[in-house]
This record gives C-alpha cells, structure tokens and sequence, in this order.
C-alpha cells in the first residue's frame, strides 16, 4: 500500500489540545505521517505561504498530497472518510447513533466551557499546575462538565461509548485540566481520565514534546 503522504502541522510547545487530537487520530489509524511545528509565539502561523492554505491560520492544519485541512473535528472526520475501517482503526463509533454522540462531545466541548480552558490552560498538565483558585464563573462551567460527564461515562467503564473513540481522548483532556491540577473530581472521572491519558498514542504525544 503506497504512503498517504501526510503532514500535520502543530503548534511548537505541543500544549495544542486540538492538535494532540487530531496527532492521536492519525497514530490510532496507524497512518504514517511526517510532524511539522508551528511557533505560535512568534506568529509564525501568520506567515502567507501558511495562512493562504491552512486558510484558518491555525494548528493543527493537515496537508495530504497538496489538500491543506485544518479545524482538528474536520480533519478527524477527513481520516475516516478517506481510511475507513477494516483498512484502517476506526476513530468514531460504528453506530450510527454512538457516531453522532461523539461528534456531540467534540462540538460541545469546543463550543462551551471557556473559563475552564481559560483558567485552568493546557499547561497544568504539560508543565506545572497553578495554585489560584477557579473563579465562580470557571466552576459553573466546571459543575457543567462534571455533571455532563457523570452521565456519560458509564461506572467502571475505561471508554465513553464501548469501544474507544477520538471523543474519549477530547473528554479525558478537558477533565485533566482539573485532575492534574489537583482540582476535585470525582473518583470515576479521574480514573477515567487517568485511563485514557496512558492511552499509547496519547503518550506518543507527550513523547514528542519531551524529545
């Protein structure tokens, strides 16, 4: 079988939550694919040979054989489409049904819970935790994700929907913004959560950023 000829762009620190998912979805359909960083700090993400074809001027932004992508959701949905299952692992539940909940989780946790993701950023768990206090608005939004998740996530169960799904890695990241700080959490999410985050595509992430 020929090489897809796949590049993901990320951003340089590889705190991105939307580029580990989609870094995730390519590892767990074992494509190959060649690793580009992006340096955000120093905008290089406004540079015109980058934001003509990424488009959004955002990481993470998918190139395959001169198709730029970027959005990770779209980009997740482009790799089932074009490498479907039994070819290639399934990153979305085959159910029709399961299929629309997860792309539900992705939606919402893109779409709400900003002072979650402004207080309590991507580097509590890549760096180091913070020590100031949620703000009342931050923990309704934290009410709402653990309340949502609660009833998601079945007792005892490793997985959102059965099998494993790209949901589950989006969901696990935005609860470990609280569990690896130290915030409360209740048990099952954090085993949950603590889980997923062995996950070996999600570890080959943190890998890459420790290289």
């Amino acid at each position: 079988m020929p090489s897809p000829n796949i590049t993901l762009y990320v951003d340089a620190s590889f705190t991105s939550p939307y580029a580990l998912s989609v870094f995730a979805a390519l590892t767990e359909k074992k494509l190959p694919f060649e690793l580009q960083t992006v340096n955000l700090a120093a905008r290089e993400q406004h540079r015109p040979e980058f934001r003509t074809r990424s488009l959004t001027a955002r990481v993470p932004t998918l190139v395959r054989d001169g198709f730029w992508l970027s959005e990770s959701s779209a980009i997740s949905e482009y790799l089932e489409d074009a490498f479907p299952h039994p070819a290639h692992p399934a990153i979305y539940p085959k159910d029709i049904f399961q299929r629309a909940r997860a792309r539900q989780i992705q939606a919402w946790l893109r779409s709400d819970l900003a002072p979650i993701r402004e207080e309590r950023p991507t580097s509590v768990i890549f760096d180091k935790p913070t020590s100031t206090p949620l703000s009342e608005k931050a923990r309704a939004s934290v009410d709402k994700l653990l309340l949502a998740a609660d009833s998601l996530v079945p007792d005892g169960a490793q997985n959102l929907l059965g099998e494993w799904c790209i949901a589950d890695t989006e969901l696990a990241l935005m609860l470990n913004r609280l569990v690896a700080n130290g915030d409360e959490v209740l048990q099952k999410l954090a085993a949950y959560t603590k889980s997923q985050w062995q996950r070996p595509s999600v570890q080959a992430w943190i890998s890459r950023r420790k290289a």
